[in-house]
């Protein structure tokens, strides 16, 4: 597109001009790389449900406008290194079902702790995982700031050591048993906030 051309669409085709950034915008992808260095391609905006990818956008995207790379030579690279490729991949899938059909908020109290009567069908298949993969998906969602998906795997990790004693949330959690009779009762609470195998203070 030459200048003039340029020109002419902003006076007389401002919104032409929205919409070609748009669609740039829209097809951009960004790739997230897994602590194994598998690359995951994803298109921007569904990327953008994570606020690491948002904060390193920053000041990538000033360059757009001054780079005539295709997008394979444009996209930009996130390293991942506290994320599996496995994990990352349901990461994926879950911003990706996000950006159609977005997941209802969790608000506290729980009205419930059926987590079909809180969120949609989608999502509570999503966490029907094993011990270890839901709490590399918290540790995950945490690490990429990735909110909701935070919120939906600490409501399953609620869910999954409620009614538990004291000494299986422990196990679950890795927590030695050296605190006193009296700690007792406080494990429950604390484990709920520290998934990744350390009590809270």
């Amino acid at each position: 597109m030459g200048i003039g051309t340029a020109v002419l669409l902003c006076v007389f085709y401002p919104d032409s001009i929205y919409s070609l950034h748009s669609s740039f915008m829209t097809n951009k992808r960004i790739n997230k790389i897994s602590n194994e260095g598998e690359i995951f391609k994803v298109p921007l905006e569904i990327a953008k449900l994570s606020n690491l990818v948002v904060t390193t956008l920053g000041e990538e995207e000033h360059d757009d406008d001054h780079d005539d790379n295709d997008d394979d030579d444009n996209a930009v690279e996130i390293p991942l290194p506290n994320v599996k490729a496995s994990v990352l991949a349901k990461v994926v899938e879950f911003c990706t079902h996000y950006k159609e059909e977005p997941m209802k908020p969790i608000t506290t109290p729980l009205e419930s702790m059926v987590i079909d009567e809180i969120v949609q069908s989608f999502y509570a298949r999503f966490v029907e995982v094993d011990q270890v993969m839901l709490f590399e998906l918290v540790t995950a969602a945490n690490f990429m700031d990735i909110k909701p998906l935070l919120d939906l795997t600490c409501l399953a990790v609620s869910i999954y050591i409620k009614g538990k004693s004291p000494d299986e949330i422990r196990r679950i959690f890795n927590i030695s048993n050296d605190m006193s009779q009296g700690d007792g009762g406080q494990v429950g609470d604390e484990s709920k906030m520290t998934p990744n195998g350390s009590a809270s203070h």
